[in-house]
């Protein structure tokens, strides 16, 4: 039998992302097994999302573990993972697990990339920073996890419009579709390159 590549997800929040690759997985759409979820929150939704399928969860927080990174590196090695999702994650990875996994750790940003990344720029600050600059579109990124922050190479884009009148709630809400389709296809091209 072939071998279903492992994925570890690591989630802040609600876990929308979380539940559109469960959703792919179940659709048959990705060739994959979300073996583990860990929550820097022990409040995250996603964490009910998860075990509702049965997922394995965790919870590493700064509050807990003084090195979150070192805690996740050891988790996913012990349940061997092939691939690290950040899907709404709002900890930053650092250190050895960079390199272990390097180019197997992908994050979803909710913007296009370069434009609005980097420290600081996360949930509505990203959406608040892109209707301030009166930009046209926006939309959501997967790229590869790298030391700089927002800064790996892109895999996946998909834009949306920026309307006049737009509020952060309602931009928000038109990236967050394009993500739940992007997040999925982009894990596919990295675990199945064609």
């Amino acid at each position: 039998m072939a071998h279903i590549p492992k994925i570890a997800v690591l989630v802040s929040g609600g876990g929308s992302n979380l539940q559109a690759i469960i959703d792919a997985i179940d659709d048959k759409r990705l060739n994959a097994e979300i073996k583990i979820v860990i929550s820097s929150n022990t409040k995250a939704y996603a964490l009910e999302r998860a075990k509702k399928h049965g997922i394995n969860t965790h919870i590493i927080s700064k509050k807990l573990f003084s090195n979150p990174s070192s805690e996740i590196s050891k988790i996913v090695q012990d349940n061997r993972i092939d691939l690290i999702v950040l899907a709404g994650y709002l900890g930053i990875l650092s250190g050895d697990i960079l390199k272990q996994y390097h180019n197997r750790i992908i994050n979803i940003h909710p913007a296009l990339l370069p434009k609005f990344g980097g420290p600081g720029m996360y949930g509505h600050y990203v959406h608040e920073a892109v209707i301030n600059a009166k930009e046209k579109e926006s939309g959501a990124t997967v790229h590869y996890v790298t030391a700089n922050i927002d800064g790996g190479k892109i895999i996946l884009q998909k834009k949306v419009p920026v309307y006049i009148g737009d509020t952060t709630s309602s931009l928000a809400e038109r990236v967050l579709i394009e993500e739940h389709t992007i997040l999925p296809e982009a894990i596919n091209l990295v675990l199945h390159p064609k």
